[in-house]
This record gives structure tokens, sequence and C-alpha cells, in this order.
């Protein structure tokens, strides 16, 4: 495939030029099986449900014989012979109209409106007589003729709406009835089923039968969906529903639950001794079953991958090739200076020398096996500053202290007193020598870190008086005038949410609800460009490790891929069902990943835009994702309080940290990945042993072909420190070169 990415510089296609397939979002249709005596069958291949389109002689199924007729109808009336006589053959119709003769028709050589359209229906309605009769019972054939407003709306109107609450009792009762390892799998019915029913009966205008339904079972669901019935419970007629863009896609979209096979047999069982067609219809219609073979999974497994809105991950999404790999470092030759010359023991060999090799030898000469091609996805080509730069990194990680659980991290925490403007985002350079946040009142301001004042370039006039070939013109070119300790930038109309600094500190991104990204120069401290894209607002922005790209998410559910030369974004990434709050690069760049109020993490290729990895585990909205420097796993934070741990290769839930009691705004590996460090409205950061979390999984669990792994429950364990600030929830946290932990927040005094 072509990318659509060009390099920096380079002309690069428009966002509509974009393929915007998503894996996760495709409809599969599944292999329709049928031993001829049931509608009810389980797909082998694939593990979903279906049921036989076609009775015998290929005549179409009951359920369809009324659209059929309509439509017929509908193109007879508009003069469409041609349309009528290529639907007769595609429905099977043509053989059986010479041979079928039915009293009082004619044969279908009557009147074009009626005598055809009588005998058609007496032709579909005979030829599905021979079909094998099914133990559903079939939708009765009327003799009159259909309007087509009445067959569609049969669509929304699924069965008697006094009869819900046995239909949903009575599959209640027999759930509780089943042996207690089936009990906890099939008992993921109620809550899709539950909502489905509620939403038929409002949408019908049964108001008073939808409150007593309500009422009587919403006791039943999950605790961590009473967040959704209380939205629920507020929607009570039709008028409700037209407006609210999340019932909606609650609606068209398939709730998945994955259901081991003998759980599943024992419904499919159920359900055919019963006739229950309108809970079949439902399942049918708005949900996916993943069937898997094995044991059925228990209680606390479910639990731990359920929550979110659209249910649980199809396992087919999480299959696609996942580069996870970092690229390969340029090589640059490390100086040694006068400081590491000194360092030199009795032998008078360098001690520092050998260290340098071995931190960043192993990154710059070996090649990564699971890392993208190094072209796979144009990057900017590192200018000389950016060469400086690496080398000052490569000097300060051979001073870095290596992590540990005997070996704690020292926290400075920055409190932000007397914000009255209300501190919404916080961001600091990777070498922690600037610290910007975003403000309620419209404002981003920028503060520098060290005893080094922030200055502005020097006028154009100004400029022109100086040597421009002097070693010092950087210095020179700065006005000593403007020096001060922090700088306020203005231009956006709204809150901003979002702060992102460049990896190279000349630039800082800002998202607001005025649904604009601004691009700031740290130079001069103007804004350079508005993007505008997003249509509401913009919760969430970040640049790439490598620059030149960034990311911002906003209250249109998308994800907007953008490069700083380009008004127009690259890539728009769409799938979620809610508001994108947060973003984040892989650290290869080859990749974005995405949290969003619907309570799922989704994984984004930035060459072709699909999903390539749906993970789904957390029971409120999710605000804070983070890498581990190795690009191998995933850390994620939400409203419920729990840090969840991913592997991106297999696309697999590895861990569960349980401690916080709030939302968990601000996740971060330190620089070797040995500590996460969380942060938490709770006014707590907590230190956990990442790498014994991660070195517990055994390999063997991640060839399992159900999809999810036995997750240990050892938060205890894995916890190292509990650190509380006086009363400042923690907004961010940044580990410095060193390892020495960062942690900011606004002072709450009330």
């Amino acid at each position: 495939m072509t990318p659509l990415l060009s390099a920096p510089g380079e002309k690069m296609a428009a966002v509509q030029d974009a393929p915007m397939e998503l894996d996760s979002e495709k409809e599969t249709k599944p292999e329709i099986l049928s031993d001829g005596t049931s509608n009810l069958s389980g797909n082998t291949a694939s593990g979903t449900l279906s049921s036989p389109p076609l009775t015998a002689g290929g005549a179409p199924k009951q359920e369809d014989q009324q659209t059929l007729i309509a439509v017929l109808q509908f193109l007879r009336r508009n003069k469409l012979t041609e349309s009528v006589d290529i639907l007769r053959r595609e429905a099977c119709l043509e053989d059986q109209e010479d041979s079928q003769t039915l009293d009082g028709s004619g044969g279908g050589k009557g009147d074009g409106d009626g005598g055809d359209a009588n005998s058609l229906l007496s032709r579909v309605s005979i030829a599905s007589a021979a079909a094998p009769q099914s133990t559903l019972t079939p939708i009765p054939v009327k003799n009159d003729q259909p309007d087509v407003s009445v067959v569609l709306s049969a669509y929304s109107q699924q069965g008697d709406p006094s009869l819900y609450q046995v239909y949903y009792t009575g599959l209640k009762n027999f759930i509780e009835s089943v042996l207690d390892c089936h009990r906890a799998e099939l008992s993921q019915l109620f809550y899709p089923l539950f909502v489905h029913m509620y939403l038929e009966l409002v949408y019908n205008n049964h108001e008073t039968k939808a409150k007593a339904f309500f009422e009587k079972f919403s006791g039943d669901q999950e605790c961590y969906y009473q967040d959704d019935l209380q939205i629920l419970c507020g929607l009570t007629k039709k008028e409700h529903l037209k407006g609210n863009e999340a019932l909606l896609d609650f609606r068209t979209s398939r709730f998945v639950l994955r259901i081991s096979r003998d759980s599943y047999q024992l419904l499919k069982r159920h359900l055919q001794e019963r006739h229950n067609n309108q809970i079949w219809n439902i399942i049918q219609e708005h949900l996916y079953i993943d069937i898997f073979d094995g044991m059925p999974r228990s209680k606390s497994q479910i639990d731990s991958m359920s929550g979110s809105f659209a249910g649980e991950t199809r396992r087919e999404v999480n299959k696609a090739k996942v580069f996870y790999g970092l690229l390969k470092e340029p090589e640059i030759e490390v100086p040694l200076d006068d400081e590491d010359d000194e360092a030199e023991n009795e032998e008078g060999k360098p001690k520092k020398k050998k260290t340098k090799k071995d931190s960043m030898g192993s990154k710059s000469k070996k090649q990564d096996p699971n890392a993208p091609q190094q072209n796979r996805i144009p990057l900017p080509e590192l200018k000389d500053s950016d060469k400086l730069d690496k080398i000052m990194y490569m000097k300060e990680s051979t001073k870095r202290i290596r992590l540990g659980p005997e070996n704690l991290p020292s926290i400075c925490f920055y409190s932000f007193l007397n914000a009255y403007q209300g501190l919404t985002a916080v961001d600091f350079t990777d070498d922690s020598s600037l610290l910007a946040g975003g403000f309620a009142d419209s404002t981003v301001r920028v503060w520098s870190a060290t005893p080094k004042k922030l200055r502005k370039v020097k006028s154009a006039a100004e400029l022109n008086l100086i040597d421009k070939e002097s070693d010092d013109v950087l210095e020179r070119i700065m006005d000593e005038k403007t020096a001060s300790e922090s700088k306020n930038l203005y231009g956006h109309s709204g809150p901003v949410y979002g702060v992102s600094f460049s990896p190279d500190r000349n630039y800082l991104l800002s998202s607001s609800e005025d649904g604009t990204v601004r691009l700031w120069s740290l130079q001069t401290f103007t804004c350079l460009v508005g993007y505008k894209g997003h249509n509401y607002p913009v919760w969430d922005t970040h640049f790439s490790p490598f620059g030149y790209y960034f990311v911002s998410g906003g209250h249109d559910r998308v994800a907007r891929l953008w490069a700083t030369d380009h008004y127009q974004p690259l890539r728009i990434f769409a799938g979620h069902l809610a508001d994108v709050t947060c973003t984040r690069f892989h650290p290869n760049s080859n990749y974005v990943v995405t949290g969003s109020t619907d309570r799922t993490i989704r994984l984004w290729d930035v060459l072709n835009g699909n999903c390539v990895r749906f993970f789904t585990g957390h029971k409120g909205p999710i605000h804070s994702l983070a890498f581990s420097p190795n690009g191998k796993f995933l850390a994620s934070g939400s409203t419920d309080g729990r840090v969840l741990l991913w592997d991106i290769g297999h696309g697999l839930m590895i861990g569960e940290l349980k401690g916080h009691t709030d939302t968990i705004y601000a996740l971060k590996f330190s620089r070797d990945g040995e500590i996460l460090a969380s942060g938490s409205m709770d006014n707590t950061v907590r230190l956990w042993d990442s790498m014994k979390a991660f070195d517990d999984m055994e390999t063997d669990d991640f060839t399992a072909a159900t999809g999810h792994i036995p997750l240990p429950d050892n938060s205890q364990e894995l916890l190292l420190g509990m650190y509380h600030s006086k009363s400042t929830p923690v907004t961010h946290l940044h580990f410095t070169r060193r390892n020495l932990l960062l942690a900011a927040g606004a002072y709450n005094s009330q």
C-alpha cells in the first residue's frame, strides 16, 4: 500500500484519500450453518450465532416474506417491471411461478397490481410450506397485501410489550438455575437484553410498561453499569431517543459477549424449548456471541474484561501484526567531557565510557526484530541541534539511577498555588527544563524549571545588526530585556484541556474547548498556527516522539493525526462510540493509542489508519495512557481507580493494579521501565513494580485461544510505595533523564 504520509516538506495527500478501514468496525458475516431442524445454530468457524436465511427449495424464510411482497408491490406501482423480474429471479421465485396456480388469481395473469401480487404471495407461502418445521414459532403470513410502512415498522416492534417482563423473567430464572460455572457467563446477557428491551418499549410509546420494566429489573444489573442506567432511566419518551447519539450507537452496533461453547449450548437448548422469539430476535440483531472452546470463565475473569459500552473485544480484532519494537537509534559519537576524563580508575581506564557504550550501543547497533522498517512512515531528519540534544541525553543517561523495589525514586511535587483560573493540563519538556500549564480561563502559561529565564528573540531590525558568523549567535539573538520566569500565551477562546511540548523544545501544542489546536513558538512566544478540524472541544493533544506529527482527540468521537506544516489532518481515526479523552504516540511513532469515555482503548496504525488493537476492561472513562519505554506494554487509568496493563504484541490484558480511590489522571513509566508511577484525584502518587508484573506472566498463557489469561490478584505485592500530597490532586507525572520523578497539580484549598 502506498503510504499517504510524506516526508517533512513534501506535499501530502488530502485526508479524504486516506483509507479508513477499521478492522474493529467491520461487520463480519458469519458462515451460515443449519441442521434443518432449528433456527439456532452455532458457527464452528467463528463462534458466532446465525440463523438460516433460506428455507428448503431456496425460498425466502418466512420472516422476510412480507418484506419481499411489499418491495415487489412498490416496484410494480412505479412501473419498474425490469426490477421486478430481477428481484423474482434473485428470490428463486421464477421456477415456481409456472407450476403454482391459485384459485381466483388467474395464475398471475390478471391485473398487474391485484392478481399478480396475490399469486406471488401464495407462491411464497406454498414454497415455504415445504421447509422443515422450526422449533421457534414462525411469523404468520397474512393473505392481505402488506404496506411498505407496516413492514418497516415491524423492525422496531419486536413483540407484545405486555410479555416483555415474562420473557426477561423466564431467561433470568433459567440462568439462575444453571450450574455456577455457566451462570457467570450467561449472566452477561442480562445487561444488553435489558437495555434493548427497554428501548424497544420506549421507542414504541409504551411509557408505562417501560417504566415498570426498568423498575423491576434495573437492580439486577452489574454495579459498573449504574452510570448508564441513570442516563437510561431519564429516557422515557420516543422523542428523548432522537437526540441521543450514544444510544443510537448502542442500538446499531452489536454488543459483544464471549461465552464458552458449553454455556452457549445450554442457552441454545433453552431458547429452542421455550420458543422464545423475543429474546432470540434481540440476540440475532443486536448481539455478537464470540464462542470459544475450553472451560467457562469465572466471574472475576469476566468482570475484569467487561464494562465497556459495546461489550468485550472480538478476538479476531487483536490478531493483526503490530510492530511494537523501537526504531534503530542513529549512531552518534559521544565525546568524553572533562568530568569523564577525571573519573579514571587506578589502571587508567575511563569508567564512564563503557557505561555509555552499553546503555546506548544495544539500541543503535541491534535491530529489534519486532520494530517497523525505518522508512515505514516518513520521519523528520535529525538537525544539528537534535544531534547535540541526543549527545546530552546519552551523557545524562550514564548518570541515571537504576530503580527497583529496593531503590525507589525521589519525587519532586510542583504545586500550583492560588490557581483560581483552574489548572486543566500540565506538561514537562523531555529534559525537564520547561513546564507548561493550561487553564480554564483560556490561557496557556510556560515556566522555566531551571534558573535560566525565558527570553524572546529580538526584533527583525535588531537581528540585522548581529554578526551571523559569530560562535555565540544563538545567544545574541535573544533579547535580555524580555527575560522572565514565565510567559503567558493568549489566543484560545475556551478552557485549555491539553498541552504538549515538541521534543526539540521549540514548540508547544495546546487544545481547547474552542475546537482548535494551536501551535506556539517558544522562541517568540506567539501562536504560529491554529489547526481547525474538530467541531467540538478538543480534550487532548500529543506530539510524536520524533516531532513533526501530533495527534488530537475530542468530543466529536474521533482522533486526528496532523503534521505541523499542514492545515488539514492526515488521518482521521474513527470508531469510538463516545468522546476521545486522551491520546498518546507509541515510542516508535508508527502507532497512536486513544482512550475514550466509551470505556475502551484503541491502537491505530498511522500508516493506513486501521484499528489494530481494541481493549476493554475499564468500568469508567479513560483519562490516562502510558507506553513502556520498550514499546511492548501499555498502561491505562480511568475513573474506576484501576490501572490496567496490556501486552501490545498479543493484544491481551496482563495485569490489574487496584488501590486508587478516584480518577487516575497521570501515568508514567521510569526511563528504564522498572517502575510505573500513577497519580490520582485522591491526592496520592503510587509506585508499582512493573517489571515484576510483566515477568510474572507465563509465556504459555499467551498462546491460549480463548483470548484471555488468568489475572493474578497481586496489587499489594506490586505496590512499592504510596505518597500523599497535602490536598493536591495529581494532574501530571514525569521522569527526568536521571529518573527523578516530577509530579504536578493545583492545590485544592477547599
